[in-house]
Formats: structure tokens, sequence, C-alpha cells
């Protein structure tokens, strides 16, 4: 697909997986527009990039509403790319070891910001991507990429919370692709496994090795700008859809 003359939303864009994803669009010549509740990150990459910035909590189905107009604005450009990369984690088992249950609110928030808020994102986005005039020679409107993680599939003990959020990702994809199909508009699911992100900004090297210690080539963590090329390979491939893409350099996870 056609990247120039495009507009593309990217969720939790201010930094990591997000920012590498808002900044490769940006140098392909895409407007982006970054959704996310860090202000000032997100605010100083999009003026960076030349682009826009909303403070969106991606679980409001209103915010989320007005960051897709804003990146839907300029009819030069229209909607074509959404990337959900917003999304937060926890980790505890069902009970702990005094056996008290696990948080109910928190097992809720995860489902509303990673699963409630990925749904928002795609329904909004696809609602004006399908508005787009459809692109030569397949009739191609848009492409929507969502980002689970490899818990979705291989949950560790203290994941149940994380595992299922991811899981509803995962599950999404393969229904919401055949849903828009008819748009013209393609589903794609990323399933990283140990990134290399601003959450372990402060990790030492022997912390990190620890985290690759089972990958099995490269033996090291994933980078935010091997994300970054996955969703530009599946933005410019059009065959790819419905598809559930892990990034993980061969990694299974262990239960803990």
């Amino acid at each position: 697909m056609e990247i120039q003359h495009s507009a593309a939303l990217i969720s939790g864009g201010a930094s990591g997986l997000g920012a590498a994803t808002a900044t490769a669009l940006a140098r392909a010549g895409a407007r982006v527009t970054i959704a996310d509740v860090n202000e000032a990150a997100g605010a100083a990459l999009a003026s960076a990039l030349g682009g826009s910035f909303v403070k969106t909590d991606v679980s409001n189905e209103a915010d989320v509403e007005e960051a897709v107009a804003i990146a839907h604005a300029d009819p030069a450009s229209p909607l074509r790319v959404a990337v959900s990369c917003a999304g937060i984690g926890y980790a505890g088992r069902i009970i702990n070891r005094d056996g008290v249950p696990h948080p109910l609110d928190v097992f809720r928030r995860l489902l509303e910001v990673n699963v409630i808020g990925t749904f928002n994102v795609m329904r909004f986005a696809a609602s004006v991507i399908a508005q787009a005039p459809a692109l030569e020679p397949d009739g191609e409107r848009g492409v929507i990429i969502n980002t689970a993680s490899v818990a979705a599939l291989e949950g560790q003990v203290g994941q149940v919370a994380y595992a299922a959020a991811k899981g509803g990702i995962t599950a999404m994809t393969l229904p919401v692709a055949r849903d828009l199909s008819v748009s013209g508009i393609r589903v794609c699911a990323i399933v990283p496994g140990t990134m290399d992100t601003p959450l372990f900004v402060r990790a030492s090297e022997e912390m990190k090795a620890g985290l690759a210690k089972d990958v099995l080539f490269p033996h090291r963590m994933g980078e935010a700008s091997e994300y970054a090329e996955l969703v530009m390979a599946i933005v410019k491939i059009p065959y790819l859809n419905a598809e559930i893409l892990r990034l993980d350099g061969g990694i299974r996870m262990a239960a803990k």
C-alpha cells in the first residue's frame, strides 16, 4: 500500500514500539498522529515528525474518537493505517502465597486498556478508513495492526491478567479481518517476544541477558526498530491479512 499521501494513527506512540513505528511511518511519508497518555513525550515526538499529538486514554471511547478525527482531518491524506501499541502489564498469580485472590480491579483495568483500547482504535479507525478512496489494483483502503505478546500464547506464572488481555487481541484478529474485508481493510497482529523498550531502560545488561537466554537466534532482546520494520512490511504487502505474526527470535516461553 502507498504510504505517501496517507495518514497513520499510532496509539501508545510516545515511546518504545509505538515511537519507533511513528518514526518509520513519518519517514516513509505518512502524516502521523500519536495518541498517548504521555503528553510531554508524545507532543515532542509528534512535533519532531511534523505530525499531531492527541492525549488519549484508549479505554475512553471519546478520546479515541477524537484522535481518529484528528488523524483523518486532511482530505489530501486520509487515514489508512492504524497501529495499536498502547498497553499495560501486571504480574500476579490468581492467588498469592497467602491464598489472597488476584485483585479484580487490576484484571479489569488490563482488559480495559489492552482489549477494549485496541477494540476502540479498530472500530473508530475502520469507520473512517472505510470512507477513503479505494487504491489500485486491489481496492485496498487501509490496514489495522495490533500488538499482542507471546504471553497470549505461552503465558507464564503470574501472567493470568496479561495473558488474558493479550489473548483477547489475538482472538479479535481473524473475525475483524473478516468483518472489514468488504471494505478493503486488512487486519494483522504482531506478537512480540522480549523487546528492549524503555520499560527496561534501568535494567542491567545481566538482567537483559537473562531475559534473552531462551531466544534461539539472535541471542538478544528484540529492538523497537525491528517491530517498526515489521509494521512497514505489513503495510506494504497487500497479501498479508488476518495473520498473527510472532516477532520473538524463536523464543518459546517456559512456565516461569
